[in-house]
Parts: structure tokens; C-alpha cells; sequence
């Protein structure tokens, strides 16, 4: 079944992406060769779903068995890259993909320093020398545009206090508040993958969407790739649930300068008018410390890390030891400021 593999024309080796000259590149040769002069294959092929069971690596021979949703990977034999070509063709091909631009090097360099600052985290995790593995996978998303009509009907007040003469005096003002707002969501990411964790990747945000480029199988070359395993329509009401938020936000920054408000009516209408699907880059960092496994994802572009790190009970209970005295400190500051005893 379709396969494919990069070799070099110099020496036969297998090429890979290579993040920091954006090239497919020779590791044995050194040969680099422009991806985007590069013809993709699969804009000939036509998938059928369903219809490839089993895999063959063209170097080795051996069989390549994947989970349903990998779409490239390396041999388990010969260590090849290769692209399942079959499962990026038809509905399930990306449409655009944002290179990885930090390597595995460097992603160790970057989560190492990330250990180091954690204040509270134990000095063993700090020192960050239990990596288990660190894998670079193109994880599937879609890219939402939507588009917001809302109506807000809403009751405001605006309270003034002053004095005249012997008497102080409390004036309220109440305002019929209506607004009509429309609202514009580009790019708005959503992960499409069964198996990743939604709060991380949505903490890995934001990605340099200036970075897209159309998508060619090369850039997966020597990552592991999965493919989406739901739809845009699926996924649909998260999105809308993830800009509720940044609605509300904008809707209450159009009624400031009241007192109060109290909202009687909020329709909001979202509709797609686009989505995307997309291929970003994220490193997955697993960490084994005192006996339990961590898992960690870093941005392939930025080097933002996220993930919960162990917390050490003894800088915790230092740190509000070091509050409380500061704390005492300063009421004895005051106390003696004043004139007064601190008892």
C-alpha cells in the first residue's frame, strides 16, 4: 500500500525535514533541497477510506503497523521516515501546515530551561534529567473563521454623591442600553486529534499563523503526523464555546462608565464561514520523576512549554512562611508608625 519515503538522489539515504534551514535534507550527505520547488504526489492520488490495511516501509521491507489516526511516522525497523500517504489525500488532506522551526536539540535546551523556573517544583525535577522521550508530531487543527451577530438590551445606572449645604445628597440615573455588534473570529484554532489533551493545546496558543504555507507531505518527513479525528461541523460548538468568553469581555467593554449593569436580554449568533484544516507543530516532552510520568507539550515554533510540573510541600510551606513574616513585619512597621504597641 502507498507509501512514501524521501531518498536522497546523492547517496540513497533518507531525508527529513530539517527545522532550521526549512529544506528536506540529506543527514549523510548534507544535500538540502527547497520543499516548495518540490511536486507533491498525493494532489494525484484519490483516497478511499478504508481501503489500506497494511503498510510496507520501501527501505526494509518490513510491515508498518500504525494507530488508525498516524499519518507519518518512522520505521520501527530501519528507522525510515515515512508518509502514509492514503491517509493525507481526499477529505482528510490538510490544507496548510506551520513547519516545526526548533529541533529536538533545541527542544530539550528550551524545556530544561523551562525546569529551572519553577519556583516551587522540587530541586530533582529542576534539574530536568529524566526525559523519557521527546516527539515531534504535527498535530491536526482546524482554523476557524466565524462571524458574531449579537443584540444586547440591558438596564444601567449611574450613581453620583455630593454635598450641599447640611445635607449630602445620592443621585441615580437609569438608561435603557441596547447594542448591535458584529464580530469577526480569524483563525481561531481547534484541536481535531482524539488523543491530545485539549487544555494543552489550547494553552500552546498562539501560533504564528504568518508561518502557514500550503501544505506538501516533505515538511512531515521525520515527525510523527496524525490525522483528524473530528469533523469541523463536530467541532463547531467548541469553537463557539471558546470565543463566548472574548464576547462577553467585548460586549461588557461597550457599556463602561456606568455604575451598574444588568443585562435583560443577550442573543448572539454565530455562524462559520470558513475552517481550515491544518497541521501545527507541537514537541511532547514525557518526564519520569520519583516514579510517576509527567507529560509536557512545547510550541514547535514558539518554544512555549505547558503542563503541571510536580510542586515540592516544603518551598510551598517556605514561601508562606516567608509571606507571613513579611506580613507580620509590616504590621509592626505600622504599628510603630502610628504610635502604637504590636501585640
Amino acid at each position: 500500500m502507498p507509501v512514501l519515503e524521501y531518498k536522497c538522489p546523492n547517496c540513497g539515504s533518507g531525508m527529513i525535514f530539517d527545522s532550521v534551514s526549512g529544506a528536506l535534507s540529506c543527514p549523510s550527505c548534507g544535500r538540502q533541497d527547497n520543499i516548495e520547488q518540490l511536486p507533491d504526489p498525493l494532489k494525484k492520488q484519490v483516497f478511499t477510506e478504508g481501503e489500506v490495511k497494511e503498510y510496507h516501509c520501501n527501505s526494509c521491507g518490513a510491515d508498518i503497523v500504525t494507530e488508525p489516526e498516524t499519518s507519518a511516522t518512522t520505521c520501527s525497523f530501519c528507522g525510515a521516515a515515512v508518509v502514509l500517504s492514503d491517509r493525507l489525500t481526499g477529505n482528510l488532506a490538510p490544507a496548510m501546515v506551520i513547519p516545526f522551526s526548533i529541533n529536538k536539540d533545541q527542544a530539550k535546551q528550551a524545556f530544561k530551561k523551562w525546569c529551572r523556573n519553577g519556583l516551587l517544583t522540587p530541586g530533582g525535577f529542576m534539574t530536568a534529567d529524566r526525559i523519557q522521550s521527546v516527539t515531534g508530531i504535527y498535530v491536526p487543527f482546524w482554523l476557524y473563521d466565524l462571524h458574531n451577530r449579537i443584540e444586547v438590551h440591558a438596564q444601567g445606572t449611574k450613581v453620583r454623591s455630593y454635598t450641599q449645604g447640611d445635607y449630602h445628597y445620592t443621585e441615580t440615573q437609569h438608561f435603557d442600553i441596547y447594542r448591535k455588534i458584529r464580530l469577526e473570529y480569524v483563525n481561531l484554532p481547534i484541536d481535531a486529534s482524539e488523543k491530545m489533551n485539549d487544555e494543552l493545546m489550547d494553552k500552546l496558543e498562539p501560533f504564528p499563523y504568518n508561518e502557514l504555507k500550503l501544505f506538501k507531505t516533505p515538511y512531515l518527513a521525520g515527525y510523527i503526523a496524525e490525522k483528524y479525528s473530528y469533523s469541523e461541523d463536530e467541532l463547531f460548538p467548541r469553537a463557539k464555546d471558546k470565543t463566548r468568553s472574548y464576547i462577553d469581555s467585548y460586549i461588557a467593554s461597550t457599556v463602561s462608565g456606568y455604575t451598574s449593569v444588568s443585562y435583560t436580554n443577550k442573543h448572539i449568533d454565530t455562524t462559520l464561514k470558513n475552517a481550515d484544516y491544518v497541521l501545527l507543530p507541537v514537541w511532547m516532552v514525557n518526564y519520569d520523576y520519583n516514579h510517576k510520568q509527567y507529560t509536557f507539550a512545547m510550541n514547535g515554533q514558539t518554544g512555549k512549554v505547558v503542563g503541571k510540573p510536580p510542586i515540592s510541600k516544603a518551598k510551598v510551606a517556605g514561601w508562606f512562611t516567608g509571606v507571613a513574616a513579611v506580613s507580620l513585619l509590616s504590621l509592626k512597621l505600622v504599628s510603630w508608625m502610628m504610635g502604637g504597641g504590636f501585640l
